[in-house]
């Protein structure tokens, strides 16, 4: 997936390099790609640049934040506009949900819960795009994903290494299982691993602790736990279970 281009739009330089400087872009998979101090060069920006998001202040010279963001939705409909002003007044809030934006956060710039919002925009974006123009991609995107679990399962995984190995966000990949496949990343992995360790338990002589580190689990233990939880009883037990179902009859 393609990093989201940001343009950051306010009169004060330090409230923008303190956006570069001070929020992981990276991290959510996100590049700054240029700024702006009026409003007349905010609107030049967006048609030169043409940024996923903006992050726009309303109390900018020339043309306020709100009329570049009614001006710019013209020719960039589905552009995304973050409001960061210090005004907490109503008329202004108003005014920003009419214009559908995405999210209106005050100064001082909590970059916490910046980030959240950041990562809440992207799958908006995301949906909104593959509802419109790709659909299949998250078909896709999921489906390589389950491949690389399945061909990794004996692995230490978890949301981050799948952010690191595919380029997304944890946040991204876990609202992709839950819209794709309909359950939460780790009950998936959780299942994937215990109908590998069925597996391993019914067709092999690997002992426990061996087929434990096969499906992901270091420690026996923990693995004998989980299993028991989805089986209702343990490894052992269902091995011997088995074995005992399918033992030839005496003559």
């Amino acid at each position: 997936m393609k990093k989201m281009r940001v343009l950051l739009v306010d009169d004060e330089i330090m409230i923008r390099e303190g956006f570069k400087r001070l929020f992981d872009w990276d991290a959510h998979d996100c590049e700054v790609v240029g700024e702006a101090a009026d409003g007349m060069e905010a609107l030049s920006q967006i048609d030169n640049l043409k940024p996923d998001i903006a992050i726009m202040d309303i109390n900018i010279p020339i043309l306020n934040g709100l009329k570049v963001i009614q001006l710019a939705r013209i020719k960039h409909p589905e552009m995304a506009f973050v409001i960061v002003s210090g005004y907490d007044d109503f008329s202004y809030c108003r005014e920003a949900l009419r214009l559908q934006i995405t999210d209106y956060i005050l100064k001082p710039v909590n970059y916490e819960e910046f980030g959240s919002c950041i990562d809440n925009l992207k799958i908006a974006l995301f949906q909104r795009k593959s509802t419109q123009e790709d659909a299949p991609q998250e078909e896709r995107t999921i489906t390589g994903i389950t491949r690389y679990l399945q061909a990794h399962l004996a692995e230490e995984i978890s949301l981050s290494v799948l952010a690191d190995e595919f380029h997304l966000s944890g946040q991204y990949i876990s609202q992709l299982f839950k819209n794709e496949i309909g359950v939460n990343f780790l009950t998936y992995l959780t299942n994937i691993r215990m109908e590998k360790a069925k597996k391993l338990l019914l067709g092999t002589s690997l002992s426990v602790a061996e087929v434990s580190e096969q499906c992901g689990y270091g420690d026996y233990r923990v693995f004998t736990k989980v299993f028991k939880k989805s089986e209702g009883i343990t490894p052992s037990q269902y091995r011997r279970d088995f074995l005992e179902d399918t033992k030839l009859p005496r003559q």
